[in-house]
């Protein structure tokens, strides 16, 4: 059974913007949401942040793979941090979008080729062609334009649920990348949604983020439902506090369903409390 299944088609998904946040402060607030998760305190949720630059290892990155020393890194203003998650060292800085869903799952295989597919068609919509790779072995988990990594994905399951998740690059700095051997492969190139977008295409920021929450959640049959992160952190009703956002349809109400979820999602992300307070 995948995650789909476990939920139902009318199930909603929470989706919260908080902005930029450091990576500690993200972390604590996985960790807050997904003990209510595995309560069953709060339905699956879907956090989207920004980080500033910092490099994270996960559960199978070597030493090696940060090969001018934690005082190079630093001295740029750099944290290296240590985390939970599966994959090796990535890179998280401003402007990349990153994705944190806490969520009841059942096939962590399942879950990871749903994450890639949601990706690939919100990525699809911006007229980019991506594609997933994990036929090639772990290392290749995420997505790809071409032979270039545009967005990297690491997960940690407790107890049946899902934290940590994707990171999409953009329009963020990628040289930190090049500092590093980038998801365990030597000769990774990495590349942004900046660019990678078709001659004449702009870039809308505030667009993408909500194409691909739509999309993750209609990859596990979801209804999206905005909320700021008071709401979230509240034992009310999200009905109370956030907008049931549309399906995607084809043709022109797909443009009107994307208008609306942008203002959904913005007016969430507009409303959050310094995502440096304490809940």
């Amino acid at each position: 059974m995948d995650a789909q299944q476990t939920a139902g088609p009318a199930a909603e998904m929470w989706v919260c913007e908080l902005g930029l946040v450091p990576y500690r402060e993200a972390l604590a607030m996985q960790q807050q949401v997904s003990v209510r998760r595995q309560r069953e305190q709060l339905p699956d949720t879907l956090l989207l942040v920004e980080h500033p630059p910092v490099y994270t290892r996960g559960r199978r990155a070597a030493e090696a793979e940060l090969p001018r020393g934690e005082g190079f890194y630093r001295a740029r203003g750099i944290e290296v941090l240590d985390t939970d998650r599966g994959g090796r060292v990535t890179y998280h800085g401003p402007g990349q979008l990153v994705g944190y869903p806490i969520m009841r799952i059942a096939d962590v295989g399942a879950y990871l080729r749903a994450m890639e597919a949601a990706i690939v068609c919100a990525l699809a919509q911006e007229g980019v062609h991506a594609r997933s790779r994990c036929a090639e072995g772990p290392d290749y988990t995420g997505v790809w334009v071409a032979e270039r990594k545009i967005a990297s994905i690491g997960v940690h399951v407790s107890r049946g649920v899902s934290t940590h998740g994707f990171a999409i690059n953009v329009d963020n700095d990628l040289e930190p990348f090049s500092w590093v051997i980038a998801c365990g492969l030597q000769s990774v190139a990495m590349t942004s949604l900046a660019r990678e977008l078709p001659a004449g295409g702009a870039l809308d920021a505030q667009r993408f983020r909500a194409r691909v929450a739509r999309a993750f959640c209609a990859a596990h049959g979801r209804r999206p439902l905005a909320l700021d992160a008071a709401a979230l952190l509240s034992r009310q009703s999200a009905r109370t506090r956030g907008r049931t956002l549309p399906a995607s349809r084809p043709g022109g109400t797909a443009a009107r369903a994307d208008a609306t979820q942008e203002i959904a999602i913005g007016a969430a992300a507009g409303s959050a409390p310094d995502p440096g307070a304490r809940a």
